[in-house]
């Protein structure tokens, strides 16, 4: 037996894939190699390959181990260190081909170090900062022995009932297209198949978070004008970026689930975009199938699935058990299965793993001693995107930055809440090595200042919500309710309020609120809340709401009530830190919001790009017959792009270096930012277009282009866009993307309301 060592790691020749384990640069091309190994494979074990499988009381290690010696599994997810993973490629190796294991996880924002939310850090505008979130998450879950990751998750999401908007980059075709790409490239860096790389699978293909009602798993009814022209350009700029894998979604489209969709997996995914790489369904999204109502039983959800193009089953039995089955009786080609294995095998090679099957788990003897060790976190890193990421909402008579000096009360539910500060999704993170916002202040003061903690309140006193949130969070109850009378919590609070200088609430949602499975009816902060802030009022203390939550809020009435307002979402391991790094001005707020924030439930859908239409309510006028609430504002409460900073920002005119633009040219949009107030700072300039007259209606602004920008007090600058014929194009009624001639309003703004103005005549 040939043995060669690479990376010090002994590896055997002898297998009949004899390239199986050897360097990149000595393995032959892709498919060459792809389609050698094909041929030596039997039935069973192309089946195996087609099968991920989470580790489970109904799947142990023992069997796991078991049955990838037999060749009957491709991949697992959720074991999540090298020691977890070993053995189960030892297994592979000791399989008749030798095809190494691959090892998924949901490395969403963040791994060992937790970032901010994904809704976080589209607020921070900040595509290096995004990039750094990804590059270190990268690391981490590759030094344990992490091969792909769930992620970029790039559903745009319109209707914030739905709980994992908190998981998405919010509302904007092009925003979260440009982080798709930043992501993909962050995650697998040059190439994944290079340790610190893993690779990406950008998810939910597709429409996942345009849900009817904003309730999860729900059904997508859409046109495809909206699909091309809203929802699925995310998807494709994370495909167009080399990701390796995507995860198809759970909901139906126009009647037909993602998972059996021959035209989303084959015709557009396949043919349209030239995806070559590996699809796999949502967990059990096979077997759902059944109850979708297009499948009577396992054995045609199999049937249906393979056909569409749907690779890897995961965490159901429905290819393994029936596959076989399905291919005896010439239900399924075998050409189907072939195509699917390639596709498997091919991620494989890509993620390095035929070149090297341990190249991510490394000997035993270099394994970490602590698995959650203080020396594995990234908190420099984490703390600087943090506080990128953190939204000035309001600041009424510069009530921020707080003085050091102060007496703060400090109160609320989520003041000292370490779980909650991760957000949901926040793969090995430990609450443990979180900084609370309690942590933060403290540790910010020092001596200097005086802090007292009351916690006001329950995150909600209703048992019912408490009891599935527990369940939800099945690891451990992460809702624990102070067991006292609410009106004795609120006296302890109000006591400390009327002995302070300044009064910090730190309210909101519990993770679990804003997280898979959990949509709700109302957006409301929860009534206990709610009450605390009441009371703190009629202090006449200066009062701060920190904000915790996954998704924009109805805040219309607590906004009033508050002097200021500090959007934090769930700012990760480091946010107590980085809130504490803005309340207290060793920071300047720079993030603008990526998704709007409605007035009351009753105004969504609401988003700031919506189709022009005939009757369109203008503020100041009549309402009459007009599209319009008679009972409350059109106007969101927050709109997109939205953010505060401790400076102010004046932008000039917009000046056009042509007032008209031929195809295949380009003009420059621009204008000059100045900060003219007393501190530095750093703010977005956002570029908006208008098509005037079209073909079809089109939204009355899309963003088009953004640049972040720091000045020092007094300094400007001149920020310029160049625009061409490509930035005016759309998908038209017959679905081709054009760009027609005629007037185009340029709006630039720091935010998507408030814009300056100049129009050009495309020929």
């Amino acid at each position: 037996m040939r043995k060669m060592y690479l990376l010090g790691i002994a590896i055997s020749l002898s297998s009949p894939s004899g390239w199986a384990q050897t360097p990149p640069s000595a393995l032959p091309p892709k498919d060459v190699f792809v389609a050698d190994l094909l041929k030596q494979m039997t039935v069973d074990e192309k089946i195996g390959q087609l099968r991920l499988i989470s580790i489970a009381p109904d799947m142990p290690r023992e069997l796991i181990r078991k049955e990838i010696a037999a060749g009957r599994i491709g991949g697992t997810f959720n074991s999540i260190s090298r020691a977890e993973n070993r053995p189960m490629q030892d297994a592979a190796m000791r399989s008749r081909l030798k095809i190494p294991m691959f090892f998924a996880y949901d490395v969403i924002h963040g791994h060992r170090t937790i970032f901010p939310i994904s809704l976080a850090l589209a607020s921070s505008w900040d595509m290096d900062a995004i990039a750094l979130s990804g590059r270190v998450s990268a690391k981490e879950a590759s030094a344990d022995s992490i091969d792909l990751t769930f992620a970029p998750m790039v559903d745009i999401a319109r209707d914030p009932r739905w709980g994992r908007t908190s998981e998405g980059f919010g509302e904007d075709t092009y925003l979260v297209s440009r982080i798709a790409k930043v992501m993909v490239d962050a995650y697998q860096g040059t190439s994944p198949a290079l340790p610190g790389n893993i690779m990406a699978s950008v998810k939910h293909f597709a429409l996942y978070g345009a849900v009817e009602g904003g309730r999860d798993y729900n059904t997508v009814d859409m046109s495809l004008t909206r699909m091309y022209q809203d929802y699925l350009p995310p998807y494709r700029a994370a495909i167009d970026a080399g990701a390796g894998g995507v995860m198809v979604a759970l909901n139906s489209i126009n009647g037909i689930p993602a998972t059996s969709n021959m035209w989303l997996m084959q015709d557009l995914l396949r043919k349209d975009w030239g995806f070559k790489g590996v699809a796999i369904s949502d967990h059990g999204a096979i077997i759902e199938l059944i109850k979708h109502g297009v499948a009577k039983d396992n054995r045609e959800a199999a049937k249906l699935a393979i056909k569409a193009g749907i690779d890897m089953s995961m965490n159901d039995k429905a290819y393994g058990e029936e596959l076989p089955g399905l291919l005896k009786s010439g239900e399924v080609p075998q050409s189907d299965v072939d195509n699917a294995v390639r596709e498997v095998l091919g991620a494989k090679y890509d993620m390095g793993l035929f070149a090297d099957p341990y190249v991510r788990i490394g000997k035993a003897e270099d394994d970490p001693a602590e698995l959650t060790g203080e020396s594995r976190l990234h908190r420099a890193e984490a703390r600087d995107v943090a506080r990128r990421s953190l939204v000035l909402l309001k600041n009424q008579a510069q009530t921020l930055p707080l003085n050091k000096q102060a007496h703060i009360a400090l109160v609320g539910p989520l003041a000292k809440a370490p779980i909650d500060m991760m957000g949901s999704w926040a793969a090995n993170g430990q609450p443990a090595q979180s900084v609370t916002v309690f942590d933060g202040l403290r540790s910010a003061l020092g001596e200097q200042g005086q802090l007292t903690y009351a916690r006001g309140a329950n995150i909600t006193d209703d048992q019912k919500v408490v009891d599935y949130l527990n369940f939800l969070n099945f690891d451990a109850p992460e809702v624990t309710n102070d067991t006292r009378p609410a009106q004795v919590m609120i006296d302890e609070a109000v006591k400390a309020a009327k002995q302070a200088d300044v009064v910090v609430a730190v309210v909101g949602e519990s993770r679990g609120m804003s997280h898979e499975s959990s949509s709700r009816t109302e957006l409301d902060i929860p009534a206990s809340q709610r009450a605390l802030i009441d009371a703190l009022k009629t202090t006449g203390k200066p009062l701060v709401l920190v904000l915790m939550n996954g998704r924009p809020l109805t805040i219309d009435t607590q906004q009033q009530q508050a002097d200021a307002v500090l959007e934090t979402w769930f700012s990760g391991t480091e946010g107590g830190n980085a809130i504490a790094d803005v309340l207290f001005g060793d920071y300047n707020p720079s993030g603008k919001l990526p998704i709007t924030f409605p007035r009351s439930v009753g105004q969504i859908p609401t988003y700031y790009n919506h189709l022009s239409i005939g009757r369109p309510f203008t503020p100041g006028k009549p309402g009459n017959y007009t599209s319009q609430y008679f009972d409350a504002p059109n106007t969101p409460l927050y709109p997109f792009g939205y953010g505060l900073s401790y400076t102010n920002f004046s932008l000039s005119d917009v000046k056009l270096s042509s007032k008209t633009l031929a195809p295949g040219a380009t003009l420059t949009a621009s204008v000059t930012l100045k900060n003219t107030g007393q501190r530095d700072g750093e703010t977005v300039v956002q570029l908006y277009l208008r098509d005037v007259a079209a073909s079809m209606s089109r939204p009355v602004k899309s963003l088009k282009n953004f640049e972040k920008v720091m000045l020092k007090a007094g300094e400007q600058k001149e920020v310029q866009f160049i625009l061409s014929e490509d930035d005016l194009k759309f998908y038209n009624a017959d679905l081709k993307y054009v760009a027609e001639p005629g007037e185009f309003d340029v709006q630039i703004g720091l935010d998507s309301e408030n814009v300056q103005q100049n129009s050009f005549q495309l020929l």
